[in-house]
Formats: structure tokens, C-alpha cells, sequence
């Protein structure tokens, strides 16, 4: 019998959560239902008040959406360069503005012949290539010429270790890396001179005043981290590229080195640093005169540096918040005094404190949820424009969606607490009453 009790006790409990819960959905309804009529009613007002939303929401997002992107499109073109990867240069990649340049500018720049030396004696290292840039030349086709255009020269096995791809033709073969006069033409130069991939193979055109065949076009990249920008490039063999520019006074010469598979690059980097003091002949007492510089001491920084970004973009936008969350707040309270007969009315017919509060708890929270709706709506257009004109991929993502969304959640809270409160607690004969 007590078991039995027990068990009707416990379904009479659980009808009665029930019907509590239900009846709190039909007032959380007609709270919202009642909240959205009255901000129909006052769209002048509902306006305004939006505006100082919208903004801080538009700041907020805005600047979380352009770090967010740009950081994405940097770390995409880190990876293009490849995380097990060492470029071998005179100067480091992470000195900063406070880089003690006198302690570099003496170094000898890298030659040809170490890499001979490197591939012979390093156990750690797949892929040695060296290649050399030098910007600002001259390209020429039937008439037709594109000026700043980098001129890169590079060995064999360079196009095992930096991520490009070839879409029409080929790389150099065989006998033409021993000084043949062909090229291969970045995206912009077929582009630019000849329209399509396929019209560029085979054509002849000069570059510095030499002619040299295409044999093959370089897929467009677009704008990244790389420290050459092969869209602008035309590339040919090391050999013919050192009769056409003077590498040691024009050139900027580089080794580079790929891991083998299952090597670490820092296993690899403490091999070439003991190696590379040992093809310069440096005494245990004499400093590197070489930088190996990896892609790790870029990407390292990238995230205090975004960090902080965000940090200031936020610092702004709360100013924007606070004046809209202060505009919010003085409508609810003018709403407030507007409805005091109605509250009363309510109040009097038997509606709870609860219901009042959460009335207005609830316009106060929709009319922030529409002003970060509108800002939401401005980064997305902003976003496409910049996806049209080419600046650099810009995306909207659902993570900065709903922390605008939660934002808007949150200033309606606290912005409507109070008003919502001052009127849960209004005395209904005395609020009947009030003109």
C-alpha cells in the first residue's frame, strides 16, 4: 500500500510539473506576443533604440570577422610553405622592428655549392633546393610588356617543396636545369599577356632582354603569407637565371629544405645548424652567420597579436553597447510609464509579479535581438562586398553569429532588468489610478 501511494504521489508530482511548465510557455507566448505589439506600435521609437545596438553589435562582429578571416587566410598561407620546411637566409624572419641589423648585414649570403654540401651530409633533410628572387623586371610579348615582375631562378627540387601546382605544361626536366632558356609564368602573367593557360604554353617571350620558352603556368594563389608572390613570377631554371641577373649584387639568394617523413624540424634544424657551421668553417666561439628561419616563429605570434586586436575592437564596441544598453533602458522606462494602467489592469485581474517582469524582460531582449540582427545583416553584406572585389576571403561564421546573438541576449537583460522590475512591482490600485 505505501508503495502504491508513493507511486500516485509521484505521477500527481510530475502532472503538476507538467501543467506548471505548459503554463509557463503560454505566458513566456503571450509575454512575447505582447512584447512584439508594442514595438510594432512604436517603430519610430523601436528605431532609435535599435540604432546604438546595431552599432555596437556591427563593431563587435565586424572586428571578430576581419581578424578571424585574416588570420585564417595567414595560417593558410603559412601552410603553403609547409610546416616541415627550413628556408636557410642572411637575415631571420622574426627580429621585429628592434632587430639588431648590424649584427646581420655582414653575413654572407647563401651559395649553390652548400647545398651540394647538404645534400651529402644531412640524414634529416628529404629536399634541398636553392633559389634566388629578383623583383622589379620586365616581361615582353608581340609589342606587349608587364614591368615588376619578380624573376626567381631556382634548382630541381624546388617545386617538391613549395606547394604549387602546375595547371598547364610541366616543370623543368632533365637536361633544361642545366641552363635551358624556359620558364614557367605565375597566374598573373599568363593572365595579364595571354589571356588562358593553354595560349601561354610554348609562346616565346623575353624577360630582361633574353627570350625564353613557356613550358609551363603556375595555378593563380592569390595574396598570402608567402614570401614571394609566384603570381607575379616568372621562374626558370637556376642555371640560365644566374647568365641573366648578377644573384650576389640583384638577387636574393635562399636555400630550402624539406624534412623527410617521420622527422622533426627541429631534429632537422639542430642537423643543419651543425652542418652549416661546418661548411663556413666556424669556430665553437664564432655565432651563426646564417638565420634558419621556419614557420613556426611566425605563426607563434600570430595569436597574441590577433588577441590584442580583438581586445581593442571589443574595447570600442562596449562603448557603443553601453549607449545602446542606456537608450534601451530609457524607452523600457518610458514604456513603463505608458502602461501603467494596463500593468494595474493586469495586476488586478490576477496577474503575478513574474508575468510583469517578464513582459517587459522580453521587450527589452527582442528589441536587442532585432538591433545585433541588423548588425549581423551589415557584416554579411560587408562581407560579401569584400569576397567580390578580391581583397581577401572574408567569412561570417556561425561561432561570431552567436556571440553576437548572445551579446544582444545580454545587454537586453540588463538593460530591461530594472524597468521590467519597477513595474512588476507597481501597487495595481495605485497604478489603475495614475494618469
Amino acid at each position: 500500500m505505501d508503495v502504491i501511494s508513493q507511486f500516485i504521489i509521484t505521477l500527481h508530482l510530475i502532472n503538476d510539473c507538467h501543467n506548471a511548465m505548459i503554463a509557463t510557455i503560454k505566458i513566456l507566448w503571450s509575454s512575447l506576443k505582447m512584447a512584439a505589439q508594442e514595438l510594432r506600435m512604436n517603430k519610430l521609437r523601436t528605431f532609435l533604440s535599435l540604432l546604438g545596438i546595431t552599432i555596437g553589435i556591427f563593431c563587435i562582429i565586424a572586428v571578430f570577422t576581419a581578424t578571424n578571416s585574416l588570420e585564417r587566410n595567414i595560417r593558410n598561407g603559412l601552410e603553403s610553405l609547409g610546416s616541415d620546411v627550413i628556408f636557410i637566409e642572411k637575415w631571420p624572419w622574426d627580429g621585429g622592428p628592434d632587430m639588431p641589423w648590424w649584427k646581420f648585414v655582414n653575413r654572407p649570403q647563401p651559395e649553390y655549392k652548400e647545398i651540394h654540401a647538404l645534400k651529402e651530409k644531412t640524414h634529416t633533410v628529404q629536399y634541398t633546393a636553392f633559389a634566388f628572387s629578383a623583383d622589379g623586371k620586365r616581361i615582353e610579348y608581340k609589342g606587349e610588356a608587364m614591368e615588376g615582375v619578380t624573376f626567381l631562378p631556382v634548382t630541381e627540387d624546388y617545386i617538391k617543396i613549395q606547394s604549387l601546382k602546375i595547371i598547364g605544361g610541366r616543370f623543368f626536366a632533365g637536361k633544361e636545369n642545366d641552363g635551358s632558356n624556359v620558364a614557367i609564368l605565375g597566374g598573373n602573367i599568363w593572365e595579364g599577356m595571354f589571356g588562358s593557360p593553354e595560349a601561354a604554353l610554348g609562346k616565346v617571350i623575353r624577360v630582361a632582354g633574353r627570350p625564353v620558352k613557356v613550358v609551363g603556368v603556375l595555378k593563380k594563389k592569390g595574396s598570402g603569407m608567402d614570401a614571394i608572390n609566384y603570381d607575379n613570377t616568372v621562374m626558370v631554371p637556376y642555371q640560365f637565371g644566374k647568365t641573366v641577373v648578377d644573384e650576389r649584387q640583384y638577387g636574393d639568394p635562399f636555400i630550402i629544405v624539406k624534412a623527410k617523413p617521420g622527422v622533426a624540424v627541429s631534429e632537422m634544424k639542430d642537423e643543419l645548424t651543425g652542418q652549416m657551421r661546418a661548411i663556413r668553417r666556424l669556430r665553437p666561439t664564432e655565432e651563426d652567420d646564417f638565420s634558419l628561419n621556419e614557420i613556426t616563429s611566425i605563426s607563434k605570434n600570430l595569436e597574441s597579436v590577433f588577441a590584442k586586436v580583438n581586445i581593442g575592437g571589443l574595447v570600442i564596441a562596449m562603448f557603443a553597447l553601453i549607449v545602446g544598453g542606456f537608450g534601451i533602458a530609457n524607452i523600457m522606462f518610458v514604456t513603463v510609464k505608458e502602461r501603467t494602467n494596463i500593468i494595474g489592469l493586469k495586476k488586478a485581474i490576477g496577474a503575478r509579479k513574474k508575468v510583469i517582469l517578464m513582459e517587459f524582460l522580453l521587450e527589452a531582449i527582442m528589441l536587442c535581438l532585432v538591433g545585433g540582427g541588423l548588425g549581423l545583416l551589415l557584416v554579411y553584406i560587408l562581407s560579401v562586398l569584400f569576397n567580390m572585389l578580391g581583397v581577401f576571403p572574408v567569412a561570417l561564421t556561425m561561432k561570431n553569429i552567436l556571440i553576437g546573438l548572445g551579446v544582444s541576449t545580454g545587454v537586453g537583460i540588463i538593460a530591461g532588468f530594472i524597468p521590467a522590475y519597477s513595474a512588476s512591482k507597481l501597487d495595481p490600485v495605485v497604478a489603475i489610478r495614475s494618469t
